[in-house]
């Protein structure tokens, strides 16, 4: 038999399941928490939630979080402007920060490539990276991107535009201690320090 739930809960539930790693069950759950259980937590975290979607933004140059022109990287003058890390997505850019790999400043796509999902080049947050790489010093990119089908062609793509506009930049790319198919934000800090520092080379 059916458990039969309100409109108003159901509508709630079904906007929590898509978010990102909610399935149905989980999705309940925190409905219910928050509606039923601790209903006293829902007010500051509304609030929380209306104050962040007036204050969090993109950063406009490497379009990570921020409350301000810049993200705290790229506003920290003691990070190395000479490396840039790509990343797919900022759970990417937070993980590898995590790690204490990588001291130089990142660049956030918001997405791969993706021609089945119609996700092209114009999707991404390149004409931002294309600026980057006529005014800043930068002389390596890193590209830490998922060790899937879709990462390599993203990486691919990223190189031939990275080449185009300066041919002298060195171009690596991690890999070594992901496991085929997997994405950053999950691996753990010892597995992406490792692959940072075990990146290859591209090549031109």
């Amino acid at each position: 038999m059916s458990i039969q739930v309100t409109p108003t809960f159901e509508k709630v539930r079904q906007l929590l399941r898509q978010l990102p790693g909610l399935g149905h069950r989980s999705a309940e759950r925190l409905a219910l928490h928050l509606l039923v259980e601790k209903p006293q937590t829902l007010t500051p975290i509304l609030e929380a939630l209306q104050a962040a979607s007036v204050a969090v933004k993109r950063c406009e140059r490497c379009g990570s979080l921020a409350e301000a022109q810049h993200c705290e990287v790229c506003a920290d003058p003691k990070r190395d402007p000479h490396s840039l890390c790509i990343v797919e997505l900022v759970p990417d850019l937070f993980a590898i920060e995590r790690s204490q790999a990588h001291r130089g400043t990142y660049h956030v796509l918001h997405g791969r490539l993706s021609p089945i999902n119609g996700i092209g080049p114009e999707a991404l947050n390149l004409a931002s990276l294309e600026q980057r790489l006529k005014s800043e010093p930068i002389n390596e990119i890193v590209l830490a991107l998922g060790n899937d089908i879709e990462g390599e062609a993203t990486c691919h793509y990223l190189r031939d535009c990275i080449f185009n506009i300066r041919s002298t930049i060195k171009v690596s790319r991690i890999g070594f201690g992901l496991p085929s198919g997997s994405g950053l934000t999950f691996a753990d800090t010892a597995t992406l320090r490792s692959a940072l520092e075990g990146r290859r080379d591209v090549g031109n």
